[in-house]
């Protein structure tokens, strides 16, 4: 009878076993499939390059070849999200809105599910489809320019069909660093504020990273961010280059060999890198982020689990009443970036046309289970908005960027908007316009509403 139980108990053991290590199995079998590609974009020739409007010349070499990568997200139900980063300056809503046309084409993929994150660099090409670019580029320019863009969507289409292709099991997690060259630039002096260093003004410097691994543990790609312009190199530059962005992508796919890294720009539009100016500022912040994101890939890390939900919707921003034509005049003769839109104001008025009282600005948000909420807000991004999106969902799991699928203008909050400066200067795309205060509880609101709906736990209003 004893023998008996003896051997019951040993049989109930390894049946125990076999359950435990089937329960194991399937806990460490991976719930993401994640697909990658990459083609170099770098212009084959002299370009207009974008960023800095005092340029007189087009490009005359390259210091860093241009990458688009894209990056494609599965879940275990089949949700997908695609993420495309570019070294480029950024997508105005015409651009944008062919690159998803030819995705959609190329991978069946809706608007929704796709995230243009452009570096923003100074030192990249101009991109445009047509029309107003904001640069005086002589005509010849102009064709480069937008032969160059339509060569541009059709790359970001390849990559997105390519990385569909490349669909593999793999686990995701995430956690933060911080850069320490990212400096507050608005300066306040006896003229007001103005593009200058701010040691005492908030500056986002949290690098948040997100790790790829394939089913056996080993590292395969990390998209990160940081908060921070990309202009070490200024308009007196004329080489192509991702600028710090690019030269860290670069660090970190050498020290991890057929890794591919991925950037995506935070709020970092009242933020520089310090110091600037020269070659050798850009050579060091890049490898020192790259540092950066090598140290977090190599220590603890959160796990990101599914489902994945991917939401984009607009919240309607108010703009500024439009002035008078006689103060309108005024401004057309003050500093550049006011000049700049005053002027654009008073050919609107002679010509009849009305302006809106709001410009809808694009909100992106991912909502990843329970782990993860990465939020991408379009526009140049002042980094109070980082604060601003805290409040309004919460701190914790939270990843905000900043210039994604929509660069339409500058994005300042209310109280830069009352103190003034250079990133108060508005839209400057197609539609003519200065942001109201209001704009940023507008921006705030939809946010909320938007993380309700996918599902993130939110702190009580």
């Amino acid at each position: 009878m004893r023998r008996r139980l003896r051997l019951l108990g040993a049989g109930l053991a390894v049946l125990v076993g076999l359950v435990g290590g089937l329960v194991a199995a399937a806990e460490e079998t991976p719930e993401w499939k994640v697909g990658l590609a990459r083609v170099k974009i770098t212009p084959e020739g002299p370009i207009w390059m974008a960023g800095y409007s005092a340029r007189n010349k087009p490009s005359e070499g390259v210091l860093l070849d241009l990458w688009a990568k894209a990056m494609l997200l599965e879940d275990k139900a089949g949700q997908q999200g695609l993420v495309l980063s570019a070294d480029v300056i950024g997508f105005n809503k015409q651009v944008w809105d062919a690159v998803v046309e030819r995705v959609g084409q190329k991978t069946g993929l809706k608007r929704e599910q796709i995230l243009l994150a452009p570096s923003h660099t100074h030192t990249g090409p101009v991109i445009s489809l047509g029309g107003e670019s904001g640069y005086n580029m002589p005509e010849d320019q102009q064709k480069v320019v937008h032969q160059y863009t339509e060569k541009l969507v059709g790359q970001l289409a390849e990559a997105a069909a390519a990385a569909l292709a490349d669909r593999k099991p793999a686990r995701l997690s995430w956690g933060w660093g911080v850069a320490h060259f990212p400096m507050n630039r608005r300066e306040f002096t006896s003229r007001g504020v103005i593009l200058g260093v701010n040691p005492s003004g908030y500056a986002d410097r949290r690098v948040p990273v997100l790790r790829v691994d394939d089913a056996e543990g080993k590292l395969r790609a990390v998209l990160f961010g940081c908060a921070c312009h990309c202009t070490t190199l200024t308009g007196q530059h004329y080489v192509i280059s991702g600028d710090y962005a690019g030269f860290a992508q670069e660090h970190i796919e050498k020290q991890f060999p057929g890794v591919q890294a991925m950037f995506i720009a935070g709020c970092g539009g009242d933020a520089n890198p310090y110091p600037r100016g020269e070659i050798e500022h850009v050579r060091k912040h890049g490898p020192d982020l790259g540092a950066e994101v090598c140290r977090v890939l190599q220590g603890k890390l959160q796990p990101v689990r599914g489902p994945l939900r991917t939401l984009q919707e607009s919240a309607e921003a108010p703009l500024q009443p439009v002035p008078p034509k006689e103060e309108l005049e005024k401004l057309a003769k003050g500093p550049f970036h006011v000049a700049y839109n005053a002027k654009r104001m008073l050919a609107a008025l002679e010509a009849g046309k009305q302006m809106p009282p709001s410009f809808p600005v694009p909100i992106a948000l991912w909502q990843f289970g329970e782990d993860l909420t990465l939020v991408g807000i379009s526009g140049e991004v002042l980094g109070g908005y980082v604060l601003r999106v805290e409040k309004a969902i919460g701190p914790l799991n939270l990843w905000v960027a900043g210039y994604t699928n929509q660069v339409f203008g500058y994005l300042p909050t209310a109280t830069a908007i009352a103190e003034g400066g250079y990133e108060t200067r508005g839209l400057y795309g197609q539609v003519v316009g200065f942001f109201a205060p209001e704009a940023e509880e507008a921006v705030a609101a939809k946010i909320r509403q938007l993380a309700e709906k996918a599902g993130r736990k939110m702190p009580s209003p």
